[in-house]
């Protein structure tokens, strides 16, 4: 069964390890907070000027001033801190974040990321996504495997404008793990239940199979 948006985010918490500082972009992504693992300590950043972002609030307690680059309400943790865009974005430039998890509309073969812009549709802007792409040496991806209409977005060659060139490292989706290297999708996780051949059908770039490919373990 293919994974939902909150399973893809605890997938992810998986691959944090403990003491790193991690930058959550908007959608999927925001949802990492949640599931992160006991006896992990992290620090979130959030490119708007927060450090030590914590899950999302509880119903009824939320803090309208308190909110994320995506704009939803948040938690800081005790220790946490609120500083201006300058300090936030030499964080990033300066390479001291771990991790990046962005969302992504198209992801090739080579690494290339595609996230902003679909021509002739309105939109705000970049945001952080350039710098973090640019900066981050270890960049993740939370996305759903196919548009709407049932199309890869696990390219060959992205379609739409790039974000970054040859910076992503893995997927995370909502049918499978997959680590890019050597030019290919390599399989490295099935979502439970979804078989290689479901996986296969709805990749468009080269997916490279080595051996027996395990279910995600939650």
């Amino acid at each position: 069964m293919a994974l939902n948006k909150e399973q893809i985010a605890q997938r992810i918490a998986q691959e944090i390890q403990d003491k790193w500082y991690v930058n959550l972009g908007i959608g999927i992504p925001t949802l990492v907070a949640n599931y992160i693992p006991k006896g992990i300590e992290v620090e979130f950043q959030s490119e708007n000027g927060l450090l030590g972002m914590g899950p999302f609030p509880i119903e009824g307690t939320e803090d309208a001033d308190l909110i994320n680059a995506g704009k939803q309400t948040v938690t800081i943790l005790n220790g946490g801190s609120l500083f201006d865009s300058a300090m936030s974005f030499a964080m990033i430039r300066g390479q001291h974040v771990q991790l990046t998890v962005l969302g992504a509309m198209e992801v090739a073969e080579n690494g290339d990321i595609a996230n902003w812009k679909i021509p002739n549709r309105m939109v705000k802007g970049m945001g952080g996504a350039m710098d973090l792409v640019a900066s981050a040496e270890n960049i993740i991806v939370a996305m759903m495997h196919t548009n709407k209409k049932g199309e890869s977005k696990i390219l060959k060659q992205c379609t739409l404008p790039l974000t970054g060139v040859g910076c992503v490292k893995k997927v995370v989706t909502n049918l499978a793990v997959l680590e890019i290297k050597n030019g290919a999708f390599h399989l490295l996780e099935r979502a439970p239940g979804v078989s290689i051949e479901e996986i296969q059908k709805a990749t468009e770039a080269t997916l490279v199979i080595d051996g027996e490919v395990p279910e995600m373990k939650f």
